[in-house]
C-alpha cells in the first residue's frame, strides 16, 4: 500500500538519490499533449531540501516541459526502483524554470556534475510526496550512462547551438513558448 508524506525523509531521498533515471511529466492547461521524458545522468538531479529539487534541462529535441511548467507549473516526477527494492516515488508540484540570465544560476548549476548543453534549470517545490509498490516494474541492471548526449553537444560551438534551439526549442509542439531568443546562448560555464 502506498504513503503520502508531507516531505522527503531520509529513505525517500535516499532512494530517489539513487536512481539512475527518472521520468518527468507535465502536460499544458487547456487540453494539448501530455509530456513524459525520461531524463538520465545521476549528477544531473539534487535535493535541495525537504520539499524542493531540482535538476538540469540538457538540449534536446523538443522544449515541452519548459514551456508547460512557465504556463501553469504543473510538473510530476517519477523515480522507479529498477534494482531489488520494489518501489515507485512520486514527487508532484510546482516548477520554476531557471535560466543563466536568472538570480541564483550559478549557485543552483553548481551542484551538478559537468555538462556541455545546459539549457535551463528545472526547480520543483514539491506538494506531495508519495509512493507505492513497484511489484510490476521489472528489475533491471544498468550497464552504463550513455554519454551520446554530452557528446553531441560539446561538438556545437555557440552559434551553431543558438541556432539549434532557435530550430527546435522555441515553442512546444501545441505552440507554446519555450526558450525565448535571449534564453538561446549556451550556458558558458559547464555545470
Amino acid at each position: 500500500m502506498g504513503h503520502v508524506y508531507e516531505r522527503l525523509d531520509d529513505r525517500t531521498r535516499a532512494f530517489i538519490e539513487k536512481q539512475p533515471v527518472f521520468f518527468v511529466a507535465t502536460a499544458p492547461s487547456d487540453g494539448g499533449r501530455v509530456n513524459v521524458s525520461p531524463k538520465g545522468y545521476g549528477d544531473t538531479f539534487t535535493v535541495l531540501d525537504d520539499t524542493t529539487v531540482a535538476y538540469l534541462d540538457l538540449d534536446g529535441s523538443g522544449i515541452e516541459t519548459v514551456a508547460h511548467v512557465r504556463e501553469n507549473g504543473r510538473i510530476t516526477l517519477m523515480f522507479c526502483g529498477f534494482e531489488r527494492q520494489a518501489l515507485i516515488v512520486r514527487l508532484y508540484g510546482t516548477g520554476r524554470v531557471v535560466t543563466l540570465h536568472d538570480p541564483g544560476f550559478p549557485e543552483l548549476l553548481a551542484r551538478f556534475g559537468p555538462h556541455p548543453g545546459v539549457r535551463s534549470i528545472i526547480v520543483v517545490d514539491c506538494d506531495r510526496v508519495s509512493d507505492s509498490c513497484g511489484w510490476g516494474v521489472p528489475r533491471m541492471d544498468l550497464v552504463e550512462e550513455r554519454s551520446t548526449l554530452d557528446r553531441w553537444a560539446a561538438r556545437h560551438d555557440v552559434q551553431e547551438t543558438r541556432d539549434y534551439r532557435a530550430k527546435h526549442n522555441r515553442n512546444s509542439i501545441d505552440g507554446l513558448p519555450g526558450l525565448s531568443a535571449g534564453e538561446s546562448d549556451p550556458v558558458g560555464q559547464r555545470s
